[in-house]
């Protein structure tokens, strides 16, 4: 997000809501903790700031296995994700990007681009 956005009440709620976040979340359930916080905002205002925030990258934006985008706080740097289909538990995790690039080229491709979530149910779920 832009300072100038940032320096909105609405978009200094939006920061301090996904700064909070531990797992992803839609833009949706960004709106409903919001609302319940007692802020007065739209919901095409919390996608417009979120897709902000992503493409300045601000935040990871994923798409959910219903096809939803999904939005949290991470780290800086290339990263991906292992995610809980259950209860959303999420752990920033690092690919082997060599082993993706040799991949690519065995089989002629070039300039590769990627995204990779990896979900599955976290020891908790799993027991």
């Amino acid at each position: 997000m832009t300072s100038t956005e940032r320096n909105t009440k609405q978009g200094q709620a939006i920061h301090q809501v996904v700064a909070g976040l531990r797992q992803f979340h839609t833009a949706q359930e960004i709106h409903a903790q919001l609302r319940a916080l007692g802020e007065a905002i739209g919901l095409a205002t919390v996608y417009r700031r979120l897709q902000a925030m992503a493409e300045a990258g601000e935040v990871d934006a994923i798409r959910a296995p219903d096809g939803q985008w999904a939005y949290r706080a991470c780290s800086s740097g290339h990263h991906h994700h292992l995610i809980c289909r259950k209860c959303g538990q999420t752990v920033e995790i690092a690919i082997d990007e060599a082993w993706l690039d040799s991949l690519a080229a065995e089989h002629g491709y070039t300039q590769l681009q990627h995204e990779l979530e990896l979900y599955g149910l976290c020891a908790k779920c799993s027991a």
